[in-house]
């Protein structure tokens, strides 16, 4: 999933993105409010984390563009201690969670991790599809209880991709941008993404077909729940 991180503090700025791109998050790094005010105006987001400090910019006022220019996006906002009275503003504009600093990078992880499930109905870690079970947390599929290992990571991030948005057609675009960070190009014929829902299903039916992964022909792909 993409992530817009938005701190002025560079070594901050860095360590998270270190962390979230260790865990399979697409992270764009901004520093001041300008460059990611114009980054919030043309690109889509799934995570947007604003550090309500900037030098340059009024933090809420970012948040405001943010919700305004990327509706779909979770924002989470990032403050000093002492802004008690900016927090509450922050979440009464709309901000999903907010983490005083300093805070701790696994606490960022579960509590991104928390929204995801809140904004699309997840209610458990483990999402039960038929004989099959995904652990959104630990990254793992298994069958009946045994762990199936042939899944990459890509593949994965497809599956958990889809189930986020469970009962609903993402086309090939969606599922390109959000997850490998661009979009197809339509001269090559979307096989990109086809190619990997092909090896998906061929390594899943060696236990069961997994008639939850769907096709909707001419629009894309979805998982029934």
């Amino acid at each position: 999933m993409n992530v817009l991180i938005v701190e002025d503090e560079k070594a901050l700025a860095s360590e998270l993105e270190i962390f979230l791109t260790g865990n399979n998050y697409l992270c764009e790094t901004c520093f001041n409010g300008t460059t990611a005010s114009e980054k919030i105006a043309v690109n889509k987001y799934d995570f947007i984390l604003i550090d309500l400090g900037l030098p340059d910019y009024d933090g809420l006022d970012l948040l405001k563009e943010a919700k305004q220019s990327n509706a779909e996006a979770a924002c989470l906002i990032l403050t000093a201690r002492a802004e008690v009275y900016d927090r509450i503003k922050g979440l009464d504009m709309g901000a999903d969670d907010y983490l005083p600093k300093p805070f701790s990078l696994l606490e960022l992880q579960s509590r991104m991790q928390a929204i995801m499930r809140r904004k699309f109905g997840i209610k458990n870690n483990t999402v039960k599809l038929g004989s099959f079970s995904i652990d959104l947390t630990d990254r793992t599929i298994s069958h009946n209880g045994v762990m199936i290992s042939a899944i990459t990571k890509k593949e994965f991030d497809l599956i958990a991709y889809l189930i986020l948005h469970k009962n609903r057609t993402l086309t090939r675009p969606q599922l390109s941008e959000h997850i490998w960070g661009s979009v197809v190009n339509d001269d090559y014929d979307s096989n990109y993404i086809d190619a990997h829902i092909k090896n998906i299903r061929k390594k899943l039916n060696v236990y069961e077909s997994p008639d939850w992964l769907e096709t909707v022909r001419g629009l894309g792909y979805r998982i029934t729940l």
